[in-house]
């Protein structure tokens, strides 16, 4: 019968997959990524064999063999082009964030009532929920997550904390260590005369 020959002798072991350290693909389709330079170095490193079996001169010569030598280069200037894009696409990245403010904003609701709105900060890749509940815990009032006029989401701490977040920011507190201080603007917004009905 069909069930007395499925033992335990015959159950298949899972498969162990490695996965490149660096585009997270597994080592034999790290040439489909955009950082293969770096993926080919992580290889060698961290697994000689897994590297020789793919990109040693004969693995190469190989898999060299069955293309063109048009092909052969069209996939390095491809390859290099790629591998340019992601770069340059990393550092826009980081210039956007580094040209990114932070606004702490202390705003009068009535007569020495105060809230403190924060803006910039998922600019850091810092948690609005998390940080609004970071600075409930620290101030013991109420921090919620809200859109602004502009349609821009930010944290309005109730009472005047201006001060102690722009702190809490130079001190790199939690998460808001990622956050550079110099990159953090404090401003006021008086509640306009003839307001109050």
């Amino acid at each position: 019968m069909a069930s007395e020959e499925a033992g335990p002798s015959q159950a298949i072991a899972p498969l162990q997959v490695l996965y490149c350290a660096v585009c997270s693909f597994p080592p034999e389709y790290c040439e489909f990524g955009s950082h293969l330079t770096r993926c080919k170095e992580w290889l060698q490193k961290e697994h000689t064999d897994l590297y020789d079996k793919y990109y040693s001169d004969e693995a190469l010569q190989a898999k060299m063999g069955m293309l063109s030598v048009e092909a052969q280069s069209k996939l390095e200037k491809d390859t290099a082009k790629k591998e340019a894009k992601a770069e340059a696409k990393a550092e826009a990245t980081m210039k956007k964030k580094m040209a990114s403010q932070v606004t702490i904003k202390r705003i009068e609701r009535n007569k020495r009532k105060y809230v403190t709105s924060i803006h910039g900060l998922e600019a850091f890749d810092v948690d609005l929920k998390k940080a609004a509940k970071l600075f409930a815990q620290k101030f013991a009032t109420g921090a919620s997550v809200t859109k602004n006029l502009q349609g821009q989401e930010e944290i309005v701490v109730q009472g005047d904390v201006s001060g102690d977040i722009v702190e809490m920011i130079e001190e790199g507190v939690g998460i808001l260590k990622s956050v550079p201080k110099d990159n953090v603007v404090e401003v006021e917004e008086k509640k306009k005369k003839g307001g109050d009905a």
